[in-house]
């Protein structure tokens, strides 16, 4: 079976029907070489992957609509699948009657024709996804690819919400730090929220964290509004390359957004790479770092050997190397006590 070309690209509606004759084949069973070709034409295009996650969606729920079967009989005037009818200007095409479903095999246009009536009847109900909830430990990372085509990644000891609507995509940062890339969808913005903050973003790039009693926003690729989650639009207007950190404790905050050099940019990310690299800063402060990462926990013992300046390239989640690292230079010697590495002067 082939797959028909859109009318005009980029058309959403041509996009639709190319991706229901795809599910449509797929569920008939790809010929050799078939399901390579649907790969490729899914990833071709994020907007062709969104289609597909949304059509897959509505095939998710056909098997949970028990208890609304009368009333969508009633919404498409059928009837019962036990006397089925077929209204007179109807007479030309197969009857489409609503019946509890299982898993059938499908063949081309009848398989499109169920999709499109269930995906119009959706179309005019409040669709939404279950919420989803990822979760990272202190030694965790996470990269997720979302429903849209979006891709959300954790940094350790961070967790986030995700609950996609027809109308919106949201998702909650309950802790810690996520980065995320965004699938271009215009009629659906992508709204982060953070302790009271929301950031709002169609098609873009950016990382957001808890920092210090505040949340802090960096922006890597396009735009986004950053304000009050309370709003229903506007905010500030942060653009690739730029940084603004939002006090969570002021009523009304004075915002100054910072404008970062390229190596900024990349600091601000390395904990993806997770490999850090740190230059003449100070021992407590890269202990602490580490303690983000290792269920084992770095302690200095005096407060003069926290302030002691080092530098370097670590890999963020191997805590013991560094400490190996370290007493090899003659810089500590480390005692290890249960789950804590006791760092003191040699």
């Amino acid at each position: 079976m082939k797959t028909p070309a859109p009318r005009e690209p980029g058309d959403p509606a041509a996009i639709e029907a190319e991706a229901m004759a795809w599910l449509a084949e797929r569920e008939e069973g790809f010929a050799p070489g078939r399901a390579a070709a649907f790969e490729a034409w899914r990833r071709r295009d994020t907007r062709h992957a969104a289609s597909v996650a949304e059509l897959e969606q509505v095939l998710a729920q056909l098997e949970s609509l028990a208890d609304r079967r009368e009333e969508m009989n009633a919404h498409f005037n059928r009837v019962s699948p036990a006397s089925p009818v077929v209204r007179e200007a109807d007479a030309t095409v197969p009857p489409v009657v609503f019946r509890w479903w299982r898993p059938v095999a499908w063949s081309g246009l009848a398989a499109a024709l169920v999709l499109a009536v269930f995906w119009g009847y959706l179309a005019l109900q409040p669709t939404a996804s279950p919420a989803t909830r990822y979760a990272t430990t202190t030694a965790g990372y996470e990269r997720a690819r979302l429903d849209d085509g979006s891709t959300l990644e954790l940094n350790t000891a961070s967790a986030a919400r995700v609950h996609f609507t027809s109308a919106e995509r949201r998702v909650e940062l309950e802790s810690g730090e996520a980065h995320f890339e965004v699938a271009r969808d215009t009629a659906r913005p992508f709204v982060v929220s953070a302790g009271g903050i929301a950031v709002r973003a169609v098609g873009t790039a950016f990382n957001v964290r808890f920092v210090s009693g505040a949340v802090e926003v960096t922006v890597t690729e396009g735009k986004v509004a950053v304000g009050p989650a309370s709003s229903a639009a506007g905010g500030t207007l942060v653009t690739a390359s730029q940084r603004l950190a939002i006090p969570l404790a002021a009523a009304a905050p004075t915002l100054a957004i910072e404008s970062l050099a390229p190596a900024d940019v990349r600091a601000v990310l390395a904990w993806q790479r997770r490999v850090t690299d740190f230059s003449d800063t100070p021992l407590a402060e890269v202990t602490a770092r580490f303690n983000r990462h290792n269920a084992l926990q770095l302690a200095i013992a005096e407060p003069a050997l926290g302030a002691r300046r080092i530098g370097g390239m670590f890999a963020l989640d191997d805590v013991e190397a560094f400490v190996r690292l370290l007493e090899r230079d003659g810089i500590i010697r480390a005692e290890r006590r249960g789950d804590t590495l006791l760092l003191r002067a040699p």
